[in-house]
Formats: structure tokens, sequence, C-alpha cells
């Protein structure tokens, strides 16, 4: 396939993986989804300032934290409310102590267990919160806190594509972009992102680069432990690790000392 074709195929990809903009679907295959992982910081860069942009208008005419809950709102409705839903599933299949099959047959289940549930209310209120003291800030470094901590989290997307993590199923998300995101890619989304936070915390420059880091490296001490649990990635772990990411990110960029 020309690497045009290929390219083009993988922006579609992670646009209609990662939004719910309408695009055209495109070619799906392991080539498309390796391109697609490896584009959707880009994506969440595009989707976080579009976020900041509601956030910072809705602040000039609603409180804060009413700013702040629409935003959360609509980035749940712009992600069809499945990184939330793969976050519940993931935490109701680690809490429930099983490992490989049992595991997994778990995170099929339609309902949402305790597990699950404390793990939304959680991540929605701290992201929520930070939102809200994030509308505070002027509006180059509440951009830059949006789109970074958003990037974040799909950056951590392709940390869990990496090659050598297997996927827990034959089929499925997992095994379509389970080992597709390479080192160079990796380290180029890395980089890329965290120069996107340097604004962020104004008078610390160093702060969101450091935010954004550190929230990669615990995501991928829980992607360690996941994997022993179940076997490898799954649709449903992608999604967790986009919330857990992005909401680490956010919490690194309100930190003060």
């Amino acid at each position: 396939m020309p690497t045009e074709a290929r390219l083009a195929d993988g922006v579609r990809l992670a646009v209609t993986t990662f939004t719910t903009f309408p695009v055209r679907a495109g070619r799906v295959d392991r080539a498309a989804a390796g391109t697609a992982m490896a584009l959707a910081p880009a994506v969440g860069a595009l989707l976080g300032a579009f976020l900041a942009a509601v956030l910072l208008l809705a602040a000039a005419l609603a409180p804060p934290l009413v700013a702040a809950g629409i935003t959360v709102g609509l980035g749940a409705l712009l992600t069809r409310g499945l990184h939330l839903d793969g976050l519940a599933d993931t935490v109701d299949a680690l809490g429930s102590y099983r490992r490989g099959a049992a595991a997994l047959e778990i995170m099929k289940k339609p309902d949402v267990g305790p597990f699950g549930v404390v793990a939304l209310v959680v991540v929605l209120l701290l992201q929520a919160v930070v939102l809200a003291e994030l509308a505070g800030r002027s509006w180059p470094a509440a951009l830059a806190a949006v789109a970074a901590a958003t990037a974040a989290g799909r950056l951590g997307v392709g940390l869990a594509c990496r090659r050598g993590v297997p996927a827990a199923r034959t089929d499925g998300l997992g095994a379509l972009v389970a080992g597709t995101v390479g080192p160079v890619a990796l380290v180029v989304g890395t980089a890329a992102v965290a120069l996107l936070a340097v604004p962020a915390v104004p008078g610390r420059p160093w702060q969101g680069p450091v935010a954004v880091v550190a929230a990669l490296a615990v995501a991928a001490g829980l992607l360690r432990h996941v994997v022993r649990r179940l076997g490898g990635i799954t649709g449903d772990v992608l999604g967790a690790t986009v919330e857990i990411v992005t909401t680490l990110a956010y919490l690194g960029l309100v930190l003060s000392g």
C-alpha cells in the first residue's frame, strides 16, 4: 500500500476511534491501526484544544465548576463514553481478583460493578475539579493544559500498543492494535506532548512536561499489572489508559509545591 494511502487510512481510523467526528471510514488493518495509534496524541491535542475553548467560554458565563462539568460531559459525548466504559470494565475485572479468561468474561458483561462505579466517580470528579482550577488561568495556559492532558491520554494508548505487549484476545480492537507502535513513534509523541505542556503552568515551565512523563510512567506500571492479570491488552484496557493518564496529567498540572 502506498505511504500516502496508509497515512490517510490511519488518520481516518484515529479520528473515528478517538472521537465522534463524522469522518468517512477507510481501510482497517494492522498497518492503518499502527498509524492511527501513533497519531492518537495529535487527535487528542485537537480535541483538547476544542474542550479548552469550551471551558473558557463557559467559565465566562457561569461559575468555574459548572463550566468544568460542562466540559467533562462534552468530552464524554465526543468520545461516545467509550473510554469511561473501558475504565469501568477494566477496574471491575481487576477488582474481581480473577485472572485470564475469567477476568475477561467480567469485562464483557454489560453491567457496571461497584469497583467500576467508584472508578468513574473518582475520575470524573477529579477531572471536573482540576478543570475548574484551570479555568482561572490565562487562556494560553488553560489551552496548553487541557490540550496536553488530553493528548497525553491518547499517548498512553500508544504506550499500551507498543511492540512486545500482547493482546488478551484473538479478536477485537486489542488484537488489531497490539504491538503496532514502535519506539520512534513513542519518543516523538512523548517529546511533542511534553513540549505542548510547557506553557501549561505559568512561571513553572518544567511542571507540564514532568506531569506528562510522570503520568505515562505510572501508566506503564499499571499496564504491566494488567497484562499479568489479563494476558494482554483489550479495547477496554486502552479506554482505561486514556482516562487514567489524562487524569494523572491533570493532577500533575495543578499540584503546587
